[in-house]
């Protein structure tokens, strides 16, 4: 990029910087951006097929879930990690959905592509994505369902659809009643739902089946000393966040000592300060200590002696979940412990998890927080069932929270195109090509699922259309009869928030690639020893980098 001024170039970007512009940049941002919808599309859907993603270091990780894959995948392209990120919003909002946001927002581009052919300006395009947007927002709540948050049956199915597809097929109902259950007993009574205090553990051997839930908290540690009882019952449980230690003096400071009873005399001061912190421990009637801090050596011996539970290094997530589990409160020094502090348990046990030690703490008079086991046969196994279980108990818990879902299986995106055409039709103008770009573009996912499923795409969407066309909103496309039928009797639903997210993020990342005209990158930095030309077109790495995609 040099300006000729009087015969002499003028350099204005440093040597090595690539420039694209125009249409040019548009046309490769939107390809990039396609390439990554492309990537994932073949996962969507209970039919979708599952990728395994090997990296550097030869680790595989095999899975269908859509942010997964494209925080796995090594993504070098500007404008493809902009759809990286559409798949991360969706994930931390609502923690499903990711694969129909990055789809749409795939399609979104495709479609203006079409327009800017036709010399339709990208702002046009982008104002009309964005009326689009809005109004699909509106149309939604309208055809959104209402449920109670105790409709123990809804909220099932909504996990079930959640789950469809990520390998966790087999035993669905087991796993779904296992997160109702979780959600419905932290849930507050304002409804509200963190999902922080569902742990959920991954053991490796045994099957699906095995799979329980502690209606408690569930530590992945064991008790410090052999001597002490393996099993507490009628637990009186202190959280403690302190050292049960010899103290040391907190400044530099040096003790001279001449002569042998002087060094004894100092050890068994020592000695008598740990024993004065394990009685007042034991003072306070608590039987289960769970620290967070060290315990040493001769502080182990006194509370296995005291016939006290410890355990030692408890991470502070774990401390948390203890709290609200048994409704004991953290007591962050050695002289704040009392009875008042103290909270309750039916049972801590110590019991051997395939192979490994793990404490148990049940029977909570009204546990906040539970823990959930997962067991399979191998590890990719088990996390994958992880991840759709996190999917599930992320939506399951915005469900109780918002009270309101859509149908599924292509159903909402289905009506959407219907209305947003007749909405096209009454605002005119150029936006009305805009608009009925967007429309088409939503028809990309009931597509995707009659085609992962191996059924005709066209067939499928005009009887969806038809259905829809007269007045059956929530009709949609059952992947495994090959036909549509009512997602609402066939119990395919989904929570509202999953759609309105992946519809404002996939809309909002679609006009952003759109609005960049320009595409300036800086030369990578200077050349490694032996005079190699700095780095050609340096970050960009041109359309190479999404070669390879295709090929997953």
């Amino acid at each position: 990029m040099s300006q000729q001024l009087g015969g002499q170039p003028i350099l204005i970007l440093k040597e090595g910087s690539s420039r694209t512009r125009g249409r040019d940049a548009q046309g490769m941002n939107i390809t990039a951006a396609k390439a990554v919808a492309s990537a994932v599309r073949t996962t969507l859907g209970p039919k979708g097929m599952d990728k395994m993603l090997v990296d550097t270091i030869g680790d595989v990780v095999i899975t269908n879930d859509g942010v997964t894959i494209l925080k796995e995948m090594d993504i070098e392209h500007p404008a493809a990690k902009m759809m990286v990120e559409v798949a991360k919003t969706q994930d931390d909002e609502v923690g499903d959905g990711t694969t129909t946001a990055v789809v749409i927002a795939g399609e979104l581009l495709k479609r203006a592509e079409d327009l800017l052919e036709q010399d339709v300006h990208p702002t046009v395009i982008a104002a009309g994505y964005r009326m689009a947007a809005e109004k699909a927002q509106e149309i939604l709540k309208e055809i959104a369902i209402t449920i109670k948050p105790g409709d123990l049956a809804m909220l099932k199915k909504i996990a079930e659809t959640a789950m469809t597809g990520k390998g966790a097929e087999a035993s669905k109902d087991k796993l779904c009643d296992l997160v109702v259950k979780a959600v419905t007993m932290v849930a507050d009574d304002d409804g509200t739902v963190d999902t922080d205090y569902i742990k959920v553990e991954k053991k490796v051997g045994g099957s699906i089946d095995d799979s329980e839930i502690v209606e408690g908290v569930l530590i992945d540690k064991e008790r410090v000393h052999p001597a002490m009882p393996k099993k507490v019952t009628k637990a009186k449980i202190l959280l403690l966040n302190a050292a049960v230690e010899f103290k040391k003096t907190e400044v530099d400071a040096e003790i001279n000592i001449t002569s042998p009873d002087q060094l004894q005399a100092f050890l068994d001061e020592e000695e008598r300060m740990i024993r004065n912190i394990v009685d007042k421990i034991a003072a306070s009637g608590a039987n289960v200590l769970f620290c967070q801090k060290g315990i040493d050596d001769i502080a182990q011996h006194y509370l296995s002696k005291a016939g006290i539970f410890a355990v030692r290094r408890v991470k502070k997530s774990d401390m948390e979940k203890l709290g609200r589990a048994t409704g004991a409160n953290l007591v962050s020094s050695i002289d704040a412990i009392s009875k008042e502090e103290l909270g309750h348990a039916g049972i801590v046990e110590e019991k051997k998890v395939s192979g490994e030690e793990m404490i148990f703490v049940e029977q909570c008079k009204n546990p906040k927080a539970v823990s959930i086991i997962i067991r399979g046969g191998t590890e990719h196994v088990v996390d994958e069932l992880d991840r759709a279980m996190e999917d599930a108990l992320r939506v399951v818990s915005v469900v109780v929270e918002d009270g309101k879902c859509v149908a599924g299986g292509g159903a909402p995106e289905t009506e959407l195109s219907l209305r947003l055409r007749e909405y096209a039709a009454s605002v005119g103008g150029r936006a009305q090509l805009a608009i009925e770009a967007f429309a088409n573009a939503l028809e990309i996912i009931p597509r995707t699922l009659a085609e992962n499923a191996g059924l005709d795409p066209i067939d499928m969407l005009v009887e969806i259309r038809a259905a829809h066309e007269k007045g059956k909103k929530t009709f949609g496309l059952d992947v495994f009869e090959g036909k549509t039928v009512d997602m609402q009797k066939a119990g395919v639903v989904e929570p509202l928030r999953v759609k309105t997210q992946a519809i404002a993020s996939a809309a909002e990342a679609a006009i952003m690639i759109l609005r960049i005209d320009d595409v300036i990158a800086s030369s990578k930095s200077a050349a490694p020893p032996g005079g190699m030309p700095p780095g050609g077109m340096g970050g960009m790495g041109g359309m190479g980098d999404m070669g390879g995609m295709g090929d997953y």
